[in-house]
């Protein structure tokens, strides 16, 4: 990618957003989207937020808060018999919920799923800073926790799955390095010590990482981002400063995405095959915001975004503005490849009490568009999720909305109270004036996959459709405004086949189309993903696949 001139790129980025667009990923909404309460208490507020491959959402809190609002059989207290909870296994299918068990702390901590659907935890704070936890998705699983799994403590730190299928964690309070799960060797990198003091304050925790498509990994602190090779340990590409002097990573807190990669060609050209990748930051704020609002001077938020092609020869921000200004923002790529940007505040930053004036509507943001209509303010929500509240994306096309705790311990008549509900948004395209959905019948030859195979999906419509294509999406890890290994492909087709069979008194059309895998672990690493058809701008629900080495 280095070897190409600047004016290539930015043609080809042009032509895989008007690609897109084409297939409906800029479509425009037909309403504003739907909330609903799914559970007004699960005992436990959500700091983090896991999806695992059987459809079960895992959710936690710090563990040293004192009470929650949720106990523990007394078999499983705690040595010292505290018998509260503080995580959960959450059922979006029937709104049933389990508590689970962990012993130390996992106050923002950080974690991916592995290429086995294995949730792994890092992190944490005091006896919970060194600790690597499992939690496998099976029924009556609980955490275990491996005391020693990683070198130094990491709190505040990032993780992100690698083509290898390790995890790596990078950054936290005080850790200007990086290391792995499985525990190996620890890297310095020097590059968070300068975005530390050039900010002069800590604006640098929870950093931005995204895999991009040549397997090197995209680190975004404060204002800048480097282009890193992790296995040689040095830095192959030092990005331009993100103007505006606005600084996007804790406790500033702005998100970030990778925008959705376009695997489309890729069938011509099988491993070779050349992704671009953009990313975009949105929001935070300037620098020294979290030192007024601890005096009591409550900045506002930025309404700036950045968009950056990096795997550019001679990348540059293209800058854009929000309709709404919003710290601690949620950034959720939904299976349309659209973003939805959720959750937040006007003023203030993230940390305890040190936020005002609850961001209540989320935004849609609409990759494909072009300025000035690439965003579209959405219904908004009746709770305020601030500090320490989460979203994750489910595989019925909803996302999933919990937290809000700016307060040291649970407190219920705080200005902002702890918030223990979860709740759906519903995005447009499941309004009932749009389309219906494609449902998902089979995949062919299977649910695994390896990388640059064909597979054939079929699906049923009771309409007919013209605008189709396929998506892969990769669950995150959600805390702090960042969905850590969040990923979105979009997948190379090959025919679609209208069937001309029907059922007697059917109304459907069934459809195949052939899709192609991703041709190698850069692209997409190894583990389980959500596969979803998405007709005329609305996604079918979510199946799961696994790609295997």
């Amino acid at each position: 990618m280095e070897t190409k001139s600047s004016v290539s790129s930015v043609l080809l980025v042009l032509s895989l957003y008007s690609m897109l667009f084409n297939f409906g990923l800029g479509s425009p909404a037909s309403n504003n989207g739907k909330w609903k309460l799914l559970k007004k208490s699960i005992g436990v507020s959500s700091m983090h937020m896991a999806l695992l491959p059987n459809d079960k959402v895992i959710v936690f809190d710090r563990t040293d808060a004192g009470p929650s609002n949720l106990t523990l059989p007394q078999e499983r207290c705690r040595k010292d018999q505290i018998c509260y909870a503080h995580s959960v296994e959450f059922n979006p299918g029937n709104r049933n919920f389990r508590p689970l068990t962990i012993s130390t702390d996992t106050w923002c901590s950080s974690g991916a799923l592995s290429q086995n659907g294995e949730l792994i935890q890092t992190g944490g704070y005091q006896l919970g800073e060194r600790v690597v936890r499992h939690l496998k998705p099976c029924v009556d699983c609980d955490w275990i926790e491996e005391q020693n799994g990683l070198n130094v403590p990491r709190w505040y730190a990032s993780n992100q799955v690698l083509p290898d299928g390790r995890i790596v964690i990078v950054g936290g309070r005080f850790q200007f390095n990086y290391e792995f799960v499985p525990k190996s060797k620890l890297y310095s990198l020097p590059f968070l010590v300068e975005t530390r003091s050039s900010a002069k304050v800590p604006n640098n925790l929870y950093p931005f990482v995204h895999l991009a498509p040549d397997g090197n990994l995209f680190v975004f602190a404060n204002d800048r981002a480097i282009l890193l090779d992790y296995v040689k340990n040095i830095v192959v590409k030092k990005f331009p400063v993100l103007p505006g002097g606005v600084s996007r990573n804790y406790p500033s807190t702005g998100s970030s995405a990778l925008l959705p990669i376009s695997l489309v060609g890729q069938k011509s050209t099988g491993t070779n095959y050349q992704a671009e990748a953009e990313v975009l930051v949105c929001g935070g704020t300037v620098p020294d915001a979290n030192l007024k609002a601890d005096a009591g001077v409550f900045v506002p938020a930025s309404k700036t975004c950045g968009r950056l092609v990096i795997t550019s020869a001679n990348p540059k921000w293209e800058r854009e503005e929000m309709p709404i200004n919003r710290v601690m923002g949620d950034m959720i790529l939904l299976p349309t490849g659209d973003v939805l940007i959720i959750n937040g505040a006007a003023k203030g930053t993230a940390g305890w009490g040190v936020a005002r004036e609850p961001v209540l509507s989320p935004v849609l943001y609409k990759p494909g568009n072009k300025k000035p209509n690439r965003f579209e303010i959405l219904s908004p929500t009746t709770i305020p999720r601030l500090y320490h509240s989460t979203a994750h994306l489910l595989s019925d096309g909803r996302v999933l909305l919990g937290g809000s705790n700016p307060n040291a311990n649970y407190n219920f008549t705080a200005l902002y109270p702890t918030e223990l509900s979860l709740e759906a948004f519903s995005p447009p395209y499941l309004s009932p004036s749009s389309k219906s959905r494609p449902v998902i019948s089979w995949v062919r030859p299977g649910l695994e996959l390896s990388y640059v195979q064909k597979f054939v999906v079929r699906f049923r419509l009771n309409y007919e459709a013209e605008k189709i294509y396929v998506t892969m999406v990769a669950p995150s890890f959600t805390t702090h405004s960042f969905a850590m290994n969040q990923r979105l492909l979009v997948l190379d087709t090959g025919n679609v086949r209208k069937s001309s069979a029907k059922k007697p008194g059917s109304k459907s059309n069934y459809y195949s189309v052939e899709s192609y895998a991703p041709a190698r672990p850069e692209l997409a690493p190894p583990g389980y993903y959500l596969l979803f058809v998405v007709c005329e701008g609305v996604p079918s629900r979510g199946m799961w696949v696994r790609i295997k080495k």
